[in-house]
């Protein structure tokens, strides 16, 4: 037991504790160009050895800004409310040995924990796309985490509405994490995992296990007859030629072969040689990225159009639930690759040939 106001350290022989985990929507288990130090596609956050949490101390109502100690003063954490030209709300904040802070945004400065870039969708096909002009804060928003159990996780962050007045949400609104919640950064979605909620969720090892099951029932095409195989995670972006396709409008799963065109207009669509269905015929892809997943169930449904493949229930979730397009419409997309989603259902049940189905 720690006595009261003593500083906790991490028992060097211990495994730290996990508050959970930040993963960014659009980016299957790694950035395009690889994940390098503080910006990649997902970000653990562990029970510092040293609380550096703060909280609001005192509050000064001043007509001009720089007029205050806490805003020139570089050692004093504060924060400026500029209500009118005439007056501003000044916050200090104090240190809390309770919580411990992390703090995601664009900049590369050092107060910031976890880098995130703007997501482009289909990112998987687009690695030497670039962003003109990114639309995510330079200091997005900031995760503040209770040191004691049971790890309450809070997010802070503000927002100006069509005035360019700052707000800070409604009464009826929380700022706790759960399991599943979605953060909006205006170019980027994060979904936050609790430690909890990854354990009971699958492991890149368990992914990688569905995948050799499928391919040790080697899968066929059911016209070229031979055997199809998922490629390794570590080639999830190359088409290999045992790689299976489907047509996405039955799910009937084929190697990959050059006829059932059905005009040159309409490259994409194909005429299905089991069931004559005309959809869109496209390379599957595994999801590998964990945190994306609902349950540990086999891959059998595909994303529509993007072909990327996890559990039922997976896709079943993600295909009802509506996420940010820009500033103001929302839409379904493949978490793993953040391309929207289209078709009646969003996703499609896949029909292998063999003893997979």
């Amino acid at each position: 037991m720690f006595s009261p106001g003593q500083e906790e350290h991490c028992a060097p022989n211990k495994e730290p504790v996990k508050y959970g985990e930040l993963v960014v929507l659009g980016y299957n288990g790694a950035l395009p160009n690889g994940d390098r130090g503080r910006r990649k596609s997902r970000f653990a956050l562990y029970k510092r050895p040293k609380a550096n949490g703060v909280k609001p101390s005192t509050v000064h109502v001043i007509s001009t800004p720089q007029a205050s100690k806490a805003i020139s003063c570089k050692g004093q954490h504060s924060i400026s409310y500029t209500l009118s030209r005439n007056q501003t709300v000044v916050v200090e904040y104090t240190h809390d040995k309770d919580t411990d802070m992390f703090q995601v945004g664009r900049s590369t400065e050092s107060p910031i924990d976890f880098v995130v870039t703007d997501t482009i969708s289909g990112s998987q096909n687009n690695d030497e796309a670039q962003i003109t002009q990114s639309t995510i804060s330079r200091f997005a928003c900031r995760i503040v985490c209770d040191r004691n159990e049971p790890y309450t996780a809070r997010i802070f962050a503000a927002g100006f509405d069509s005035s360019k007045n700052i707000f800070l949400g409604v009464e009826s609104e929380t700022n706790v994490l759960q399991d599943g919640s979605l953060i909006d950064l205006c170019g980027a979605t994060l979904l936050w995992r609790t430690a909890d909620g990854l354990f009971h969720a699958p492991t890149q090892k368990h992914i990688e296990a569905l995948r050799q099951e499928i391919n040790a029932a080697r899968p066929q095409c059911p016209v070229g007859l031979n055997t199809l195989a998922f490629p390794s995670i570590n080639r999830k972006e190359v088409v290999e030629e045992k790689q299976p396709w489907a047509y996405l409008s039955c799910g009937h799963v084929h190697g990959y072969h050059n006829w059932g065109h059905r005009s040159d207009t309409e490259a994409n669509e194909r005429e299905c040689p089991m069931c004559r269905t005309v959809g869109p015929y496209v390379p599957l892809w595994l999801g590998c990225e964990a945190g994306f997943y609902v349950d540990a169930g086999p891959p059998t449904h595909a994303f529509t159009p993007c072909g990327h493949v996890c559990s039922e229930k997976s896709a079943k979730y993600w295909s009802q639930i509506p996420l940010p397009h820009g500033t103001h419409a929302f839409h379904a997309a493949c978490p793993f690759c953040a391309t929207q989603l289209v078709g009646e259902q969003n996703c499609i049940k896949l029909i292998f040939q063999g003893p997979v189905d």
